[in-house]
Parts: C-alpha cells; structure tokens; sequence
C-alpha cells in the first residue's frame, strides 16, 4: 500500500489472479496431464464404484472461511470427485442416454470459461461461434438457413423453447400480454405415450397443465398411432378444445422407437396443428450415412429439439433447440429494457441471443461443439452413430443366441431392452433382474438401467458411447449370465 493510501485509511486492493503466474503455469501443466492420463486409463478403472462413508463425509464440511493452497484443492477434487463419477465416459456406461464426452470438447470448455464471455448476446466472437454452431445445427436436420435457433442446457429445455413457441403461435390471443387464462378454448398438445416427461413438466410451466398434454396410443413397434391421433383431434374440436401441436419422437428414451416423421408432418400440415420433434434421443441420426433414412421428415418440423451432448459427445451441458419461423421464436421471448438496447456501434450493435430464450445470462457453449466438430468433421460423428446402432444390433443377436436372455423386441436404433429369464415371472423375475442389474454396477462392471415395455420389466442398454467396442457387449452378456446363475443359485435375492 502506498503512502497516499495509507493516509486515507484504504485497505490493500486484492484480486483472484495468482501472485505466482509462473507457479500456476506449471501447476496446471500437471492438472493437464492428469486429465489426459483419466481419459487414456478409463478403460481399466470400474464403471461406477460406491463411496466410502469417509469421502461422502467430506462434502459436509462446512463453508471454507481461509485460503488453502491449489495443490490442496487439486489433492482433495482427485480424491474425491475424480474417484467417483457418474461413469457416463466409460465405454461400458449404457444406463442412461448420454454421451461420453470428448477431450477437444473439454478444452472448449476450458477455453470457454479463460475467456469467459456472456453468450447474451453482443458484438463479440464468441456471439457469432453461437451462431455459427446453431447454423451447423440447422445444416444436419436439413433444416432452411432462415430458420432460427439457441443453444441450451439441454433437451427438456430445448423441447420447452419449442413447445413455448407452438403455444403462442396457436394460442390465438397475445399470451405474452394477456396469459393463458385468456385463452379462448383450451389448447391441446398431442403426444405417444411413450414421450420423455419433460413434455409433462413443459405443459406444467407453460400454464398448460398436464391435462394438456393428450397422450396417444403406440402401435406394436411403440411408435405413435397415426390412426388414434386422427381420432383424438376430430374428438377435441367435437369437445371444444383447440388443438394445437403434436409432439413426435425420434427415438423414444425407452425403446429408441422413431415415429413416422413424415406422416406426423403431413397430418400436421393438414390440420393446421404445429409439428415438433422431440430429437434428443435420435434426431442426429441424419448425419448418420447407414441410418439417415430413419428420420425422413424431420426437416419438415416447425420445431426440433437436439442434444449435442448426447451423439456430438459434446462435454455436458449442450442442448439446441431450432425453429422454423423465427421472427415467432423472437416474438415468443424477446424483451428489450433500456439497459440493453442495440447501438448502431460497438459492443451493444451484435445480436441479442437472450431474445431466443428464457436466459439473459448465458454461457459459451458453442466453443466445445465447434472444436471437436472442426477436429473430426460431421462426418466422422456420423460414422460413429452408425457404429452404435451397429452394436446395438450385435447385442442382440447375443441375446437371441444366449438360452437364458431374452430379448423384448428387435431394436430399432441403439438401445436394446432384454432381461436374464430363468422360468420367472412377475416381481420375481423383476427383483432378479433388478439385483443383476445393481451388481453389475456395484462390481464396476458395467452400468445398464432398466424399464417397462409393454408392461414388463426389462433391462435396458443403451449405447451413444464412441468407446464402446463388441468386446464390451460379449463381457456383459457373460457376466450378466454369470450373475443370474449364482444369484438364482443362491435361491434368494436380496433387497
């Protein structure tokens, strides 16, 4: 502190940036290294392990009042954290539908926070890269160059931007100005029964209700009966309700099963109802060369919701939502206070990206997408999505080859639903196939999930993993087989 400084009764001026640049340099030398051993001997670790009571204890500790050194820090975050993930980047993780992640798109991530923009919006790079991604986006799904889009979280808020947007264009009224319960007749949402419960909680948040949201029969593929939804239209109008969007999937979270896209558009079409795609499982699936035709007709949306963190492996959290009319997704959330009006100039004359979305603040997201996909190229990303529906594919014909396993149903893309089946049936054979899927989570073998198709429990694997190899499925059908026969041996299982 100077002298002047001192006589006014000024405390030192502190920053967060190091006073040692060069010691912090070498340090993260190390971190980087580190990272790049984790991902080289991922293989070799277990999927998922439980953790010590002693490790769970310290994420109790109460909030640090003292500085502690980085390498402290580092010490502790690789104890813990790094010891015992989720396990969605191990190439035996099928559980859920993610994906596995990229080192590329960790630097962009990395990169992303050095440079720490806000992606609401301005004239800055990192605002034109968010743009430029969203177009790349709009390219894969076929999807005119006039149509607008936002980078997200996720699906659930993807498919919310695009199911707010159908709202306000079929609510007849300005909803942002009146509310829903101006409304004249109540608006319907149609849906398979087979849809992702974020559609649920969109029609909660969006004043709708659950009552909303009709859910339509499945044919025996799963897939949204055409029929059954011609139906349900002509009986809502009959009742006074206004219908408004049909909601279609490709790739349900349980099965994979893809509606029929095209003629979901040409219903739509025709009864003047707003067609949006929920494509967080499978709407990727056009860039796949070998699988592409699976999702004809989805560049015929007037919204789509996609998941670069699923079959980009984008590091999590990516999500995008596009929409075909922009000037209705910009009147759907755009507000403009005095603080962030446009200049003709300067940083204020860039777009505003919050006009998209529910955001103002925003991170950069764009930047691990765009790295991973300028390193590979879209096509490379397409030939593993092939690879995993390949393997889906090879998982099956295990299953059907293995007298113990059965298979619920031949698998449309890459996610396969099967169960060990000894002579059992009802809450015996769930209980057995339950307790077989959590030993093979607790021995770090691999992670699989389970759910009900057709009214039956199953398992259920699911492969949007680039690590993934035919070795892996031939050790789980063995030591899935394995388990059922000691834990059918044991003559019990255990809760």
């Amino acid at each position: 502190m100077d002298i002047a400084q001192e006589s006014l009764g000024l405390s030192a001026e502190e920053t967060l940036d190091p006073a040692d640049w060069a010691g912090l340099q070498a340090f993260s030398h190390q971190i980087i290294d580190d990272a790049v051993d984790y991902l080289r001997e991922v293989r070799e670790r277990p999927v998922w392990r439980e953790m010590p009571g002693e490790v769970r204890d310290l994420f109790t500790a109460p909030l640090p009042r003292s500085p502690a050194p980085l390498a402290v820090v580092y010490g502790e975050v690789s104890r813990t954290v790094m010891s015992y993930p989720m396990g969605n980047i191990h190439p035996r993780f099928w559980s859920w539908y993610m994906g596995s992640s990229n080192f590329t798109g960790a630097l962009g991530d990395f990169l992303a926070a050095i440079q720490g923009s806000n992606l609401g919006g301005g004239n800055h790079a990192a605002g034109l890269m968010d743009g430029q991604v969203v177009n790349w986006c709009k390219q894969m799904l076929g999807f005119p160059a006039s149509a607008s889009g936002t980078l997200v979280s996720g699906g659930s808020m993807a498919n919310i931007i695009g199911l707010t947007v159908a709202r306000n264009v079929k609510a007849g009224i300005d909803v942002r100005e009146h509310g829903v319960a101006a409304i004249e007749k109540p608006l319907r949402f149609y849906g398979s029964d087979q849809i992702h419960s974020c559609h649920r909680k969109a029609m909660e948040a969006l004043g709708l209700g659950n009552r909303a949201l009709r859910r339509i029969p499945t044919d025996a593929g799963l897939r949204i009966d055409i029929s059954a939804l011609r139906a349900a239209i002509v009986e809502d109008r009959a009742a006074g309700f206004k219908p408004a969007c049909v909601i279609g999937n490709a790739g349900t979270v349980n099965t994979g099963a893809i509606d029929d896209l095209r003629a979901l558009a040409k219903l739509a079409h025709e009864e003047g109802l707003w067609f949006h795609v929920d494509g967080c499982i499978g709407a990727l699936i056009a860039i796949a060369p070998q699988n592409a035709h699976r999702v004809t007709g989805i560049e015929w949306a007037d919204s789509v919701a996609l998941d670069p963190h699923k079959w980009l492996h984008s590091p999590f959290e990516v999500g995008c939502a596009l929409v075909r009319d922009a000037a209705a997704h910009r009147r759907t959330f755009a507000v403009t206070p005095e603080y962030l009006e446009s200049t003709p100039r300067g940083l204020a004359s860039g777009e505003w990206l919050h006009d998209y979305g529910l955001q103002t603040s925003r991170g950069f997201r764009a930047l691990k997408v765009w790295m991973a996909l300028k390193e590979h190229g879209v096509e490379k990303f397409g030939r593993l999505i092939d690879q995993n529906i390949a393997q889906v594919s090879y998982l099956a014909g295990l299953i059907e080859a293995e007298p113990s396993l059965e298979l619920a149903a031949a698998p449309t893309i890459n996610i396969v639903c099967f169960r060990y089946q000894p002579g059992l049936a009802g809450e015996a054979l769930k209980a057995l196939n339950t307790e077989i899927m959590l030993r093979l989570q607790e021995q770090g073998i691999a992670a699989l999930s389970d759910t009900t198709v057709h009214g039956g429990h199953w398992l259920r694997v699911a492969i949007t993993n680039h690590r993934t190899r035919r070795d892996d499925l031939d050790l789980l059908v063995r030591e899935l087989v394995r388990l059922g026969h000691e834990i059918t041996a044991q003559g019990h299982v255990s809760s």
